[in-house]
């Protein structure tokens, strides 16, 4: 049974014909070898395709995007990474930092290729990187995890600098809209003048500096990373507001001091110091590192430079 189509006839600007032949091409819809208009009314008809102007994202909304391309990235989900990369091209929001940190896997900057508004001489540096193999590592990593396979991992640091390090014990650490990878290797020779000597073991590397992964027959490490024990006391409204954090917090106990004030004393096992400065610094004054020494001073230093740079 032929199923009865109407007709209709439209007057139109000149040129808008090929504009419109022009958008079914691009969109796929065709009637043989050339572009269908009739098909192309018919797909906006039936809400195929969104007609006018396309929804505008808010920066905030943006930055949002680019970093959960990323965590998927770091996690090894790479098709929900391109959905999401797909959404930013779509819309326009590419730029050059952004290229840099999803191209390391192959298929996003194929993606980008084939979509991304590049420049010439953008578009062949990019194309470079295709003959390069890259690697989801949190998937090879996690699978070394599950059978205790002590492993080496040549490293790039944020200058340039490339370290070979004997990992015997990992884990997977959050910090700051991402996953770094915290290792306890063998070398030390890269870690000068530090003030923890008992963290000279630890490292927190990114996955997107990792080169490369290799075996080694190195025993695995039971104890996990170096840790060093650190006494804080909040003060004022930090002494309610203060969220214990599990497997991590040794004590936790609040107790009046000599003026008949609440503290709360916290004593957290830590395996790097650098995060856990970053972490109580938005506490101010409401926090002190009680203990070790070492980066009791090491704090008091950074808060003079500060307080010398807004003197100055």
């Amino acid at each position: 049974m032929v199923r009865k189509k109407e007709t209709i006839t439209l007057s139109i600007p000149p040129g808008t014909k090929a504009r419109l032949e022009a958008i079914a091409r691009r969109l796929g819809i065709m009637w043989g070898k050339s572009p269908s208009i009739s098909g192309l009314i018919v797909a906006i008809a039936e809400e195929q395709y969104e007609i006018g102007e396309p929804f505008a994202l808010t920066p905030q909304q943006v930055e949002v995007l680019k970093q959960a391309v990323n965590l998927f990235i770091d996690t090894g989900s790479l098709e929900p990474a391109q959905t999401v990369l797909q959404l930013i091209l779509d819309r326009g929001y590419l730029d050059n930092v952004f290229i840099e940190q999803v191209s390391r896997e192959t298929s996003l900057l194929q993606l980008i290729l084939d979509r991304g508004n590049l420049d010439p001489s953008r578009r062949q540096d990019l194309m470079r990187k295709t003959s390069q193999t890259a690697q989801p590592w949190r998937v090879v990593v996690e699978e070394y995890l599950r059978n205790r396979q002590s492993f080496r991992i040549l490293y790039r640091n944020s200058q340039g600098e490339e370290y070979t390090y004997t990992v015997r014990y990992a884990q997977f650490d959050f910090h700051e809209k991402r996953y770094y990878l915290q290792v306890w290797c063998d070398e030390t020779e890269d870690i000068r003048d530090s003030p923890f000597p008992e963290l000279l073991h630890n490292r927190c590397l990114r996955l997107d500096r990792i080169q490369s992964i290799v075996p080694t027959d190195a025993p695995w490490r039971e104890d996990g990373l170096d840790t060093i024990k650190v006494h804080l006391h909040f003060y004022r409204g930090m002494v309610k507001a203060y969220e214990g954090q599990e497997n991590v917090d040794l004590e936790d106990r609040v107790f009046k001091d000599d003026r008949q004030k609440e503290v709360r004393q916290v004593v957290r096992r830590v395996a790097n110091p650098f995060w856990l400065a970053r972490d109580i610094r938005r506490y101010g004054e409401d926090c002190e590192v009680v203990a070790p020494d070492s980066l009791r001073q090491l704090m008091m230093q950074e808060y003079r430079k500060m307080l010398d740079r807004y003197s100055s």
